[in-house]
């Protein structure tokens, strides 16, 4: 049997703060950090609710003790180092600086919350300010160059892009490397930032509510849009335990799939969100009567919801496990969703607590399930968490109880 990949550390920031204790307090109090945008530059900051970190970009650069500020730093960036600051404070500095560590980051928009900014310097005969240090910032990579340079990292490095399963992905990578003794130990997340870019797009495509977003319910209009950023350790077991690491949870299974139907929406039945669960579980050695609580994609958009819950029905035939999504906590966060709701898996498995899906009330009339609307306090072994992207691309991953 293959060694247990397990987790041993976490960090993250979202609209509901930084940190695991403010995360479990909201999670906990069903306190959602949605809300009107302060930061965002748009001329919809009245219009839409977006889950926005409260911090500025020059308090983060404050918190981050950068020299200079915030001048070259993207928002972006700015939010994957101040999430990956409190992981990287409780770690052996000499363990993860080694060669033997991978860093695997996602990212969907690289630096364009600060880009779209300078868009008349760019195209000006006369530019002003020092948005020169900015031209090579859209790279989705770029942020994952500043964790490694801050932190004095020189692992294997990677970026991944796949949409809103890009940090699930990376997870999955990361578990991947360390199963195969590339590396020993891997920091897996990813991060993301507001934009107009993003919150024209989605506008565009008529899938973001105005109002708070409603998972799984009739009246569900769309999604919204959130920041932020969520990065775990992962080791064996064995490593683990050597150095008298607390584990926090067993990665258990993952598997990815592609849908192959649309660029913007999944198969009508699930069949590809049915699939990547069903794969997981194998990869896990588990059936789905093992899983006691699904932290689900649920994006409230008129097209995935009725296709994750039809999944997810015809997954579990005989007795579906409580489920919920947690975005309307922190927003639709896009590449750091996976990590930010497989830390939230990993809380459910430690505080023995499934979360709230708030916000709903008028059950489907596509489904025969109703997530949960209350804090559930339960006996929880396994726990299954979705990240479904654009694309088609899909991922589940499997956290079990240490």
């Amino acid at each position: 049997m293959a060694e247990r990949i397990v987790i041993t550390a976490t960090s993250i920031i979202s609209a509901l703060g930084r940190g695991i204790a403010q995360h479990s307090d909201a999670l906990i109090n069903k306190k959602a950090g949605l809300r009107y945008p302060i930061h965002l530059r748009t001329k919809h900051a009245s219009e839409f609710v977006l889950g926005e970190v409260t911090f500025s970009n020059d308090q983060l650069a404050e918190l981050l003790g950068l020299p200079g500020g915030q001048s070259g730093y993207t928002r972006t960036t700015l939010l994957a180092l101040a999430a990956m600051q409190e992981l990287m404070a409780g770690a052996d500095k000499s363990m993860v600086a080694d060669d033997s560590v991978a860093l695997v980051n996602a990212n969907t928009v690289g630096g364009m919350c600060s880009v779209e900014d300078m868009y008349l310097d760019f195209i000006s005969d006369k530019p002003q300010g020092d948005f020169i240090r900015y031209i090579d910032t859209l790279d989705c990579a770029e942020s994952t160059l500043h964790i490694a340079r801050y932190f004095h990292l020189k692992p294997f490095m990677t970026t991944i892009s796949t949409a809103c399963s890009s940090s699930a992905n990376a997870i999955m990578l990361g578990a991947r490397l360390i199963r195969n003794g590339v590396v020993k130990r891997a920091i897996c997340g990813g991060c993301d930032a507001l934009s107009r870019f993003t919150l024209n797009g989605f506008h565009s495509l008529k899938n973001v509510d105005k109002v708070p977003c409603r998972p799984f319910d009739a009246t569900r209009f769309g999604l919204n849009l959130g920041e932020g950023a969520g990065y775990l350790l992962l080791e064996k077991e064995t490593d683990a335990l050597a150095r008298g690491a607390e584990i926090l949870a067993v990665l258990s299974g993952y598997s990815n799939t592609n849908d192959a139907y649309h660029p913007t929406a999944p198969s009508p039945e699930g069949d590809g969100a049915l699939m990547t669960m069903q794969l997981a579980l194998h990869n896990a050695g588990l059936s789905a009567g093992d899983i006691d609580y699904t932290n689900a994609h649920g994006t409230a958009t008129i097209n995935n919801d009725p296709a994750e819950g039809k999944a997810i029905q015809r997954l579990f035939t005989s007795k579906t496990p409580v489920f919920s999504s947690t975005k309307p906590y922190t927003g639709h966060t896009l590449a750091a969703a996976g990590a930010i709701e497989a830390i939230f898996s990993i809380m459910a498995l430690q505080q023995q607590s499934a979360w709230p899906n708030l916000n709903f009330t008028t059950p489907m009339n596509e489904l025969t399930i109703q997530p949960i609307t209350e804090v559930k306090k339960m006996d929880i072994r396994h726990v299954l968490s979705n990240s479904f992207g654009f694309g088609g691309s899909n991922v589940s991953l499997i956290f079990s109880r240490a």
